[in-house]
């Protein structure tokens, strides 16, 4: 697509709360999409409506088990969004 970008690589570069809580201030999407709902989340025991529009839950429990992200995320111009589906990322990078 020729857009410049940096990559976090959230595993190795993991995020502190701060940056989480500014990526989710950002966001444009529904605040509980940030989180992933996978095999790790069931197995954890989470429940997703605990997640619906709350932020902070949503900080919580991404700082605590970051594997849980979302991505991928975008940010241009103070703005977020999760590239999924990825058609979303042309239009939002565009």
């Amino acid at each position: 697509m020729g857009v410049e970008c940096d990559t976090v690589l959230y595993m190795k570069q993991r995020p502190d709360r701060a940056a989480l809580q500014r990526l989710v201030d950002m966001l444009e999407d529904p605040v509980e999409d940030l989180v992933r709902k996978d095999s790790r989340f069931k197995k954890l025991g989470l429940n997703s409506a605990d997640y619906v529009g709350n932020a902070t839950a949503v900080v919580d429990v991404l700082d605590q088990h970051i594997a849980l992200l979302q991505r991928p995320v975008l940010v241009k111009n103070n703005r977020a969004i999760i590239g999924r589906p990825k058609d979303r990322v042309r239009e939002f990078l565009g």
